[in-house]
Parts: structure tokens; sequence; C-alpha cells
């Protein structure tokens, strides 16, 4: 078996089991974690499909910005004495159940019944190559600079605007 195929099984697996267990934890901040490691496992998913690009943003925004800040909202709302939301509306859980094992039945069916394709033609050849690192680098600098720098310029002006309204009083 090639390492390549070893590493899907393992990222899939564990990407499926913290996703079962975020939202299966009564603790909030205990499936945060979890999320985060979910994160994890997909940006690893990324990197095995040639996405370099894609896995980074993965860590650096999902996993890093955006749960620093549900991880702060979460630790903010205390959210200890919540009571749980299917507690009461029985049939709505069965139903949830019920459509969670449709479509495991059907991604087993796909990963079990599906005969992939081995070849691999010169658009999808292009496209694995464009996904890159060094490809998104050189579009980026050469034919979007002007676009690039705005976007650069815009960010300083609002960064400087939230500072200036910040501030209490100027000195």
């Amino acid at each position: 078996m090639k390492i390549d195929l070893i590493l899907f099984f393992l990222l899939a697996g564990i990407a499926v089991v913290t996703s079962i267990l975020v939202i299966t934890r009564r603790n909030a901040i205990i499936s945060a974690v979890f999320l985060v490691l979910n994160f994890f496992a997909l940006a690893g998913l990324y990197l095995l499909l040639n996405a370099q690009f894609i896995s980074v943003v993965q860590i650096i925004v999902y996993a890093g910005a955006i749960m620093v800040l549900f991880l702060f909202v979460l630790m903010l709302l205390r959210t200890d004495n919540e009571s749980p939301i299917l507690s009461d509306k029985r049939p709505l859980k069965y139903f949830a159940i019920l459509i969670s094992v449709f479509v495991f039945v059907q991604i087993a069916y796909l990963l079990f019944a599906g005969k992939p394709s081995r070849n691999i033609t010169p658009d999808e050849a292009a496209s694995i190559n464009s996904g890159t690192i060094q490809a998104i680098g050189k579009e980026l600098y050469t034919n979007y600079i002007i676009p690039f720098e705005v976007a650069g310029f815009l960010l300083l002006a609002a960064t400087i605007g939230a500072l200036v309204l910040a501030k209490k009083k100027f000195e």
C-alpha cells in the first residue's frame, strides 16, 4: 500500500472522528478543540491533493484566527448552564440521525463501489500545478500586482482608521 493512501485513510479517519466528536460533546470548549484538530486533518488532506496554498490558509485562517475568536466568544458567553437544544424534540433528533445515516451510506457506496480513473488528462495536470504556492505567488506578483497593492493600502487605511477611532483623546 502506498504512503499517500495510508495518509489519506489516516487523515480521513481523524477528520470523521473529530467531526463526530465536535457535535456530540456537551462542553463547547472541548468541541472547539476537536474542531481545531479537524481543521488540521483537513489541511493534511488538502496537502495530499497538491493544494498547498489552501492547506496553509486552512491552518492560518481557520485553525488560527477564526478559532481564537470562536474560543474567545465561547468563554465570554459562559455556555456551561445552557440546556441541550434537542432534549425536548425527539422526532427532530431521530430525523437528524436518519439523514446522517443516509449520507454515510451514500459516501460508503461511492468509496467501495466507485471505480476511479487512473489516467490524468493534461487539463487535470495543469489544475494540479496551478494550486501550488509558487504558481499563486507568480500570478499575484506579476499579473495582479496593482490590485494586490490597492488591497494592502486599503487594509492599512482601515487599520489606521480603527486606531484613530479607538483612541480616547489626542495628545
